[in-house]
């Protein structure tokens, strides 16, 4: 297998309001690939779907069990501690649960996490040791 993901579909509650969540709120633009129950934001090298719930649930032959941690988080790179801060207060105003706060963190950066309208696990972190590209792409 390829070192390699192309795309992270989360399954979500309220298929609307999750994408006017990232598209009105992150101001994150929709791929004209896009469908009636597939919304897609190209991220420059991997895309997030959102999917209603139940069907991805249906097409994985699972059941939907919902967890308070399942182990994954998704993270959003900053630029500074600065730029930590506006992200989390401009989700904690569209509604996203602020589930630890920005601060100093153990390995030496600045981090904290939110949960988006469906739950899922979002970290945004500015690390000063990792370098970003002129895409925004890390350097590792």
């Amino acid at each position: 297998m390829r070192q390699k993901l192309n795309l992270i579909t989360l399954g979500v509650k309220n298929f609307e309001k999750s994408v006017k969540f990232y598209e009105d709120g992150l101001k994150w633009k929709k791929s004209e690939k896009s469908m009636e129950g597939l919304a897609l934001f190209p991220l420059g090298g991997i895309v997030l779907a959102l999917h209603p719930i139940n069907e991805l649930a249906e097409d994985t032959g699972l059941s939907f069990q919902p967890s308070n941690f399942s182990g994954l988080t998704i993270s959003y790179n900053a630029k500074s501690k600065e730029e930590v801060n506006q992200v989390l207060n401009k989700v904690q105003s569209l509604d996203a649960t602020i589930v630890k706060s920005a601060q100093e963190v153990y390995w030496g950066g600045y981090s904290g996490y939110f949960k988006d309208l469906d739950g899922y696990l979002f970290e945004v972190a500015y690390n000063p040791f990792w370098e970003l590209d002129d895409y925004d792409n890390l350097i590792l």
